[in-house]
């Protein structure tokens, strides 16, 4: 069962690199933070897959690191979203102003 998962582990890993590309590349921030919201999806997965692999008892803060980064990535996409409708409030309060 080892190679299923190093072989779903490298594709993570082909897929952070391509969200990497996006991150850089991105047009919008929008676009960025969602290449960064996949860093940290992709990221829970490798290091699941990595603890599921690994010995029993030897992996298990792998597991606590990946539960930590999942938590860590909610609580950037909620940051992004509750900024970016902030200005969109705000921006819309200035326009009836005028």
């Amino acid at each position: 069962m080892i190679g299923l998962e190093g072989a779903l582990a490298l594709f993570l890993l082909v897929n952070l690199l391509a969200a990497l590309i996006r991150a850089a590349r991105g047009p919008t921030l929008a676009d960025r933070m969602l290449a960064a919201l996949l860093f940290g999806t992709t990221g829970v997965g490798v290091l699941l897959l990595l603890a599921h692999a690994g010995e029993e008892g030897v992996y298990t803060p792998l597991i606590d690191v990946a539960l930590t980064l999942a938590l860590l990535a909610a609580i950037a996409g909620i940051a992004f979203a509750r900024r970016g409708w902030g200005r969109e409030i705000s921006g819309e309060a200035d326009e009836r102003n005028d």
